[in-house]
């Protein structure tokens, strides 16, 4: 029998491309996207795709409004950035403890069902500065669920998996191509437009389509402006 993992499930290449890792490894997935407000919600529609496509056991989208908060051009008024990467500098497009607060749920989510294993898609090269996205988060997440949960401290230890640490987005393509995804599926633009287009300018979408061309891989993306 598979063990079961939680994954988080965005809806973004570098979700889908874990989840196929995982699925690889032999896991039965369960999925957890969030509906946080964003501001790029057609996301969770490629969620819910991604995750047929992946054959997940179960797929629970939360609601979990962050716009209350704020502080993100992603969930407040704020205009995405168009000009690309700064080097060095945490983007507005940053949630406020976005991670910690989604892997939270993961957490929770995988007590309760019996699962001691997480999936999360961050990446420490091609990540636009999130510090939610670091080797050293991912660390202190796993010692945070093993203090802080009855199975933890029982024993019962939980492994926060972050496959793509690592990897640069042309290997995360190539990754997605050798599994045999439909890269298609995904969505990675923070600024839609009203036509379900990526707007083709934000970080994401530059991010996106440099990986596919690094890759040497054809990008699947419909873009309004090519990055």
């Amino acid at each position: 029998m598979s063990k079961k993992a939680v994954i988080l499930l965005s809806g973004g290449l570098d979700s889908l491309v874990v989840g196929g890792l995982a699925r690889e490894a032999g896991y039965s997935l369960l999925a957890l996207s969030v509906a946080y407000g964003q501001r790029h919600a057609c996301e969770l529609d490629a969620a819910s795709r991604v995750a047929a496509h992946l054959g997940v056991e179960r797929h629970i989208v939360l609601p979990m409004d962050l716009r209350g908060f704020g502080g993100s051009a992603l969930t407040d008024d704020i205009d995405v950035p168009k000009t690309g990467v700064e080097d060095g500098a945490i983007p507005v497009t940053y949630v406020p403890a976005r991670n910690t607060i989604f892997l939270s749920l993961c957490l929770g989510w995988a007590e309760a069902a019996g699962a001691r294993d997480l999936f999360i898609g961050v990446n420490a090269l091609d990540y636009s500065g999130y510090p939610d996205c670091r080797p050293a988060f991912v660390e202190a997440f796993e010692q945070l669920a093993n203090i802080a949960t009855k199975a933890g401290v029982e024993g019962d230890r939980f492994t926060l998996h972050a496959p793509l640490l690592h990897l640069g987005k042309a290997e995360i393509v190539r990754e997605g191509a050798r599994l045999g995804l439909d890269m298609g599926l995904s969505w990675s633009c923070y600024d839609p437009t009203p036509e379900g287009e990526h707007c083709g300018l934000c970080d994401s979408c530059r991010l996106r389509h440099q990986g596919f061309l690094d890759a040497g891989v054809p990008d699947p993306t419909r873009y309004k402006l090519l990055p």
